[in-house]
């Protein structure tokens, strides 16, 4: 390019550039703020959840998916690039509540479309048994669930061993 073309694009460029303001920001925001989790509608008592209880042994580390989940559908699960699209935090409940909240929260996520959500259930290191309570009776009672194709332990700038992401089935919306 000879220095008159450049010297005429670079005229050009100014001249288009003459009414626009800089922006005030000089960097992008480094992270995407989530949103605040929401409390779910209360329902009544009368209607009992479908959980069994069993005695089965839980590693530190989560993760189930039904046949047919693809791999790389799993992966990105695992990896949490399936966004979360709302939070259940059940840390600190006692089991019957959280199986309350459970029974109510997997069914209004799936009516309303959600795909993945994120349940807290912490680590359990306050238990009075070596395994954790909630976080045993979450890899019991999700398989339980229809709606619940996957779970996976979250990253662990998600809560790590103490949380799980769970992918939701489209087929189980109203």
């Amino acid at each position: 390019m000879s220095n008159k073309e450049q010297d005429e694009e670079e005229n050009t460029f100014l001249d288009e550039m003459s009414g626009v303001t800089p922006l005030q920001g000089k960097t992008a925001k480094p992270w995407k703020q989530r949103p605040a989790p929401r409390p779910l509608p209360k329902t009544p008592e009368s209607e009992q959840d479908e959980f069994v209880d069993i005695h089965i042994t839980t590693h530190d580390f989560l993760e189930f998916r039904r046949d047919g989940i693809q791999h790389r559908l799993f992966q990105d699960l695992q990896r949490g690039v399936i966004k979360p699209e709302s939070t259940l935090d059940l840390h600190g409940l006692r089991v019957a509540e959280a199986r309350r909240e459970l029974a109510q929260f997997i069914p209004w996520c799936a009516r309303r479309g959600y795909r993945c959500v994120r349940i807290i259930h912490g680590k359990g290191q306050r238990s009075a048994e070596q395994q954790p309570v909630l976080k045993q009776k979450i890899n019991q009672w999700l398989p339980q669930r229809k709606e619940v194709l996957a779970f996976v332990s979250t990253p662990r700038r998600d809560g790590g061993t103490g949380a799980v992401y769970v992918l939701l089935s489209m087929k189980y919306q109203d």
